[in-house]
């Protein structure tokens, strides 16, 4: 494959995907995507509006009978065409998805698009098996039935860390279980979700199932919450953004997915795998240039191995490789944007003030110097309640902190409004398994921070939000579960009816 595709010329007729083929945006705002690592303009588009939203919902209404209608064979064979579809496209995927988010390409091609594909897979499969409770006589005089139906339209709304793969949690449990979407990216990050939709629709996905409008959360997203044809919405980023969402989804008394924010505690007790633990904090810290709601932020470190996990993190980062994201050496790319660059080092500056940044902490300079990048950071001796601790950063900075005891290791992993992941590293399985339950987060890894699994599912719990992504715990998410119950008695006359009217027969 060309590695230099021909952006604009790919999305000549626009960055709005609506029943199955490309159009303009009518807000008369225009958004340019800009390459992360070299501050170039990659493609320059109209941005959807109110108007835009409206055109796509009624598509999806139109085509939700007929999608609805399938056998679960029928979804399912439509949805192995759709990841085989992507799999011919995945050297393409991996390219576009570097190229808007500045990830190293090894990342792209070993992560972000082979687990949308395999997420592909996995509901492809899943599609059978959507069922209710076997039938049974509850009351005695009747059978009752558990039926799982689809919502309706769906509204989504993704954020720009992983485009790609946000658009596959979205979008596919979504229409496997039956109805149809608007799913709205990122405007910074929109050329893989609308190759997403558009490998659906070569799949033989029906036109009108799969939508994509691409603008800003003030004109299209909050069009799409709030819209009186979506049934319901499902969000992805930051708890101050999904508390706006949730106000207005109860607008319209619309079913609520949100998957927000995280500030994911890495508890490394005094009997963990030394070397393991430095090694899985870096990867964790820093996948993704650290811009993961689940990566490892804060490590409560027991005080006989903090020192020496300090010295080891501390080398380990400075190995680190930061470069052109199209290199397959490069380890670390630039974050999404120079904005983003610049929150995540004011953050770091303000801690000078109170902690030590003992490496990074600083933009490179020469050829990297046009992107957005910024060095692995690592930061001691901040204060529990200080803001690097309590505060979701979203950038390659890791703050390390010691703790005594085991209850407080505990309690300080839970000492944040957050609860999306959290890891504990211990090779004692008894200390491993009380961590596990007794840390507050949706996610608990034992001796491991990050691995994902299309099998199991993905969501957070207080300020995190609630509902989950991936696995068949997703279509709780995305159906309406309806009893259905037959009277077996032929009897005109029920003997509950004395209670409302006339006397027992006798």
């Amino acid at each position: 494959m060309d590695q230099r595709f021909d952006v604009t010329g790919r999305f000549a007729d626009g960055a709005q995907y609506i029943a199955g083929r490309l159009r303009q945006g009518g807000s008369g705002g225009t958004h340019t995507v800009v390459d992360p690592a070299t501050g170039e303009q990659v493609y320059n588009y109209r941005l959807a509006g109110p108007d835009d939203v409206d055109t796509a919902v009624a598509a999806a209404e139109a085509a939700f009978p007929e999608w609805a209608g399938a056998t679960p064979g029928e979804r399912s064979d439509a949805l192995h065409r759709f990841a085989a579809a992507l799999t011919e496209r995945a050297d393409e995927l991996a390219y576009a998805e570097s190229l808007q988010c500045g990830k190293p390409i090894k990342l792209s091609t070993e992560f972000d698009v082979p687990g949308s594909i395999d997420n592909t897979a996995f509901f492809a499969g899943a599609a059978r098996h959507l069922e209710g409770r076997a039938a049974a006589e509850y009351s005695g005089d009747h059978t009752s039935y558990v039926r799982r139906e689809p919502i309706g339209v769906i509204g989504s709304i993704a954020p720009w860390n992983y485009p790609l793969q946000m658009a596959a949690w979205k979008v596919l449990p979504a229409i496997a279980a039956g109805n149809t979407i608007v799913l709205k990216p990122a405007e910074l990050t929109p050329l893989t979700s609308l190759m997403f939709a558009q490998a659906a629709t070569e799949a033989g996905i029906p036109d009108g199932v799969v939508n994509v409008v691409s603008g800003t959360g003030p004109d299209a997203g909050e069009r799409l919450v709030a819209h009186p044809g979506v049934a319901m919405t499902s969000f992805t980023g930051s708890t101050a953004v999904g508390k706006r969402v949730a106000e207005l989804a109860i607008s319209t008394v619309k079913r609520l997915h949100l998957e927000l924010g995280g500030k994911a505690p890495f508890v490394v007790f005094d009997d963990a795998d030394l070397e393991a633990a430095a090694h899985g904090a870096v990867a964790g810290a820093l996948i993704n240039t650290g811009q993961d709601c689940t990566a490892a932020t804060r490590a409560y470190v027991q005080r006989p191995l903090y020192d020496a996990f300090v010295a080891a993190v501390a080398d380990l980062m400075a190995s680190v490789r930061l470069g052109d994201p199209f290199d397959p050496h490069t380890d670390l790319g630039p974050l999404v944007s120079h904005t983003q660059r610049d929150r995540v080092a004011d953050i770091v500056e303000r801690a000078r003030g109170y902690a030590t940044v003992v490496t990074g902490g600083t933009a490179p300079g020469g050829d990297l110097a046009r992107g957005a990048y910024y060095r692995p950071t690592l930061v001691t001796g901040a204060a529990q309640d200080s803001e690097i601790v309590q505060s979701e950063i979203f950038g390659p900075v890791l703050v390390v902190l010691p703790f005594d005891s085991d209850d407080e290791g505990i309690a300080l992993a839970n000492d944040t409004p957050y609860g999306l992941a959290a890891s504990a590293w211990s090779r004692d399985v008894y200390r491993a398994n009380r961590a596990s339950r007794e840390i507050k987060a949706g996610c608990v890894w034992i001796n491991d921070h990050i691995p994902i699994i299309s099998e199991m599912p993905h969501g957070g719990m207080r300020a995190s939000g609630f509902g989950k992504d991936m696995s068949a715990y997703s279509f709780e998410e995305y159906t309406q579960v309806k009893h259905v119950m037959f009277d077996n008695t032929a009897v005109v006359r029920k003997d509950w009816h004395r209670t409302v009217f006339g006397d027992r027969q006798t």
